[in-house]
């Protein structure tokens, strides 16, 4: 069981760093193998494995049990026609790795570099990681010094360089571009569902009937009477939304009825699709609270847009390979890794009556630090044992 503690699990964040166990056996790799070159700088394999096994295990603990599939079974699945899961996989993590060497290779553009403090914090986690884990579990994901503070190094770069490539974006943005309305609608569905959850399509008499109570609704309200109360009456219950024209939740069509609408207490019509038949009544022609969060959310792509194009400009300004043959000894279905939860932290801790878990190096000044720049995502490491193949 290889453990990285809850300092480096800021990394994960970043995709990259999480408690993890190791089962099964792929063979020993050379780790000074060139699996990539990105310009002029290489990637190793030690790198790209540790990387990557990281990365794994967090689909095998979180994601192989919520498809109710084996680890194996989930890496071997079709992604698409001509790619495996694992394949899509491998490949994301390739396409970090090259990102996160490019960046590093333009941050004295923007006058970044790793602190002292930085580079004390992931040497002292790289030297912890060594100290408190087996040989065969660092053999398996490459957990050796120099792979462990290269990943920790990148990261570290990556964080601070988000943040410095998404400065200067114009964060002015009207209340016409970032407009969102407001409505109460009802759904009057065509299928029931009883206690078991079985659920069953009404007959043609009786969605005729519930046309009828939908246009009740509407016609009473178009009235004067408040929406939400006719509702209860008639034995549905009033859902809020906000929207915008571009939206398709909670359905399409009763977004364009209800963007229609021109003035605050319309009723839309009857608007009738095969999941059942929607009514709606426009509350808000400028949701104050709505359009606000979307003013941030159009300054954030804004940002995101600016940093993903400098990204690409400078990708496509240089050479990058990939030794395919390499990076093929990276194989996620012979051998295993999963996270650590720290529920299961917790549970060992308890059951063994001493604590295994090494929570690792603290800021120099004794504080648990949350600075996102990167420092924290070295500034811990933890324990290992090894769990062996079936």
């Amino acid at each position: 069981m290889m453990r990285l503690g809850k300092r480096a699990a800021a990394v994960t964040a970043a995709g990259v760093l999480a408690a993890v166990s190791v089962t099964g056996c792929s063979g020993s790799i050379d780790t000074d193998a060139v699996v990539a070159t990105v310009g002029d700088e290489e990637i190793t394999l030690g790198v790209a494995n540790f990387y990557a096994r990281l990365t794994q295990g967090e689909y095998e603990t979180y994601y192989a049990s919520m498809m109710g599939m084996t680890a194996e079974d989930m890496w071997a699945q079709e992604y698409d026609e001509d790619t495996t899961f694992e394949e899509q996989i491998k490949d994301s993590v390739m396409e970090s790795l090259e990102d996160m060497y490019v960046l590093s290779q333009h941050a004295a553009d923007y006058d970044i570099a790793l602190t002292e403090e930085e580079e004390s914090a992931i040497s002292d986690a790289a030297e912890q990681f060594e100290a408190d884990n087996t040989d065969a579990a660092k053999e398996a994901v490459s957990g050796y010094k120099k792979d462990i503070e290269k990943v920790l190094e990148l990261v570290t770069i990556q964080n601070k360089m988000d943040s410095a490539m998404k400065e200067g974006v114009d964060e002015e943005v009207s209340d016409e571009e970032a407009a969102q309305k407001s409505m109460q609608y009802v759904l009057f569905s065509y299928t029931t569902t009883d206690d078991s959850g079985n659920s069953t399509e009404l007959t043609d008499e009786e969605k005729e009937e519930l046309k009828t109570t939908a246009q009740s609704l509407a016609d009473r309200t178009a009235a004067g009477e408040e929406f939400a109360t006719v509702a209860e009456e008639l034995g549905a219950e009033a859902q809020t939304a906000t929207f915008d024209s571009e939206n398709t939740s909670p359905n399409e069509d009763l977004i364009a009825a209800a963007d229609a609408l021109q003035n605050e207490g319309d009723v839309t019509e009857l608007v009738e699709t095969d999941s059942g038949i929607y009514v709606a009544e426009l509350t808000s022609l400028l949701d104050r609270e709505a359009t606000d969060a979307e003013k941030e959310s159009i300054v954030e792509q804004r940002r995101q847009d600016q940093y993903d194009s400098l990204l690409e400009e400078w990708k496509d300004a240089i050479e990058i390979e990939v030794n395919d043959r390499v990076w093929n000894k990276v194989d996620f279905i012979d051998q295993g890794v999963t996270v650590v939860t720290p529920e299961e932290e917790t549970d060992t801790t308890e059951d063994s009556g001493t604590d295994t878990t090494t929570e690792g190096t603290e800021s120099t000044d004794g504080t648990d630090s949350t600075d996102t720049s990167g420092t924290d995502a070295a500034a811990d490491s933890g324990s290992t044992t090894d769990d062996t193949a079936e």
